[in-house]
């Protein structure tokens, strides 16, 4: 098929994930001071959304404390760069089996599972533009992890998110998951004009070659936006990749600590890597008052 690159592009910069990263790289953001100033660093950049998750201050263990949630918000929101915010909602989720033999009990260390109102309590309260929709349950690299989505509760949380004016970001793991949005789509849960992340290269969802990437893209509908990343190695390649292929572009700290080999990054610095390759394949990198106009999105401040 002819390539369709994208000539206006935006950029979400993934500010600090869920994964062991903290200990990783002094660049990786705990507290929500520290998340909320690398979001903002990263927007300086070029980035027009910042996708955030947010950790306990003192061990950097994933956390879905609502007050953690709300002091990044705020501090964004309080910032003088705009930025899209982007909060996730895949947390609680988490499902640890026991060992191979006794699968049953669930290990407690590490399980973190909550209903749909829960998982979706701090979009309620923060009122971001953008939350995450995981689309699909999926073996999440080692171990006896698994990330746990049910159709059920797709639709519940899907629902909740549309009835409170938040777009939801639908993240396809594999073409499965794009199936699965298509039928939120085709009930009303998921409203136009809807926004999907393809997640590329996470064991073991869809791998990061060009096939498998083209696949994904091929499986998306034309009138959908879309953008692409790949963790790793391949992180700052999917930029170029993303653009040929029509879409739009993520990059941070939560899926690569690296802006070259042996060089550790902070946001900005990958963001602003991004930028030049966009730049320098002649499309234009968008800010974010076009970005919420393209997916009429609404800024709004935290319920009081």
């Amino acid at each position: 098929m002819p390539l369709a690159m994208n000539r206006d592009v935006f950029i979400t910069c993934a500010v600090t994930g869920s994964g062991d990263t903290a200990g990783k790289s002094p660049h990786v953001p705990r507290s929500p001071k520290q998340i909320a100033e690398s979001a903002i660093e990263a927007a300086r950049a070029g980035a027009a959304v910042v996708h955030c998750h947010v950790r306990d201050p003192e061990t950097g263990a994933p956390s879905r404390r609502n007050d953690l949630y709300r002091e990044v918000t705020e501090r964004i929101r309080d910032a003088e760069v705009d930025v899209v915010l982007n909060l996730t909602a895949g947390m609680g989720g988490d499902m640890i089996f026991g060992n191979t033999e006794q699968p049953l009990p669930l290990n407690p260390n590490g399980t973190d599972m909550a209903g749909a109102t829960e998982r979706v309590s701090h979009v309620a309260e923060c009122l971001p533009e953008i939350c995450t929709l995981d689309c699909g349950t999926m073996n999440f690299s080692l171990g006896d992890y698994v990330m746990t989505n049910t159709p059920s509760m797709l639709r519940a949380m899907g629902k909740m998110m549309t009835d409170l004016g938040v777009r939801p970001e639908i993240e396809a793991f594999d073409t499965g998951h794009l199936w699965f949005a298509k039928q939120l789509v085709e009930e009303g849960i998921i409203e136009d004009p809807v926004l999907i992340q393809l997640c590329m290269g996470i064991p073991w969802g869809a791998p990061d070659d060009l096939n498998t990437f083209m696949a994904m893209v091929n499986n998306v509908p034309s009138n959908w936006t879309f953008s692409a990343f790949s963790i790793g190695r391949n992180a700052m390649a999917y930029p170029a990749a993303s653009v040929l292929a029509g879409g739009n572009v993520r990059v941070g700290l939560e899926d690569n600590l690296y802006v070259a080999k042996g060089q550790l990054a902070t946001n900005a610095q990958l963001v602003d890597k991004a930028v030049n390759i966009i730049e320098s394949m002649g499309a234009r990198v968008i800010g974010p008052a076009e970005v919420r106009e393209k997916l009429k999105l609404t800024k709004r401040a935290p319920r009081g």
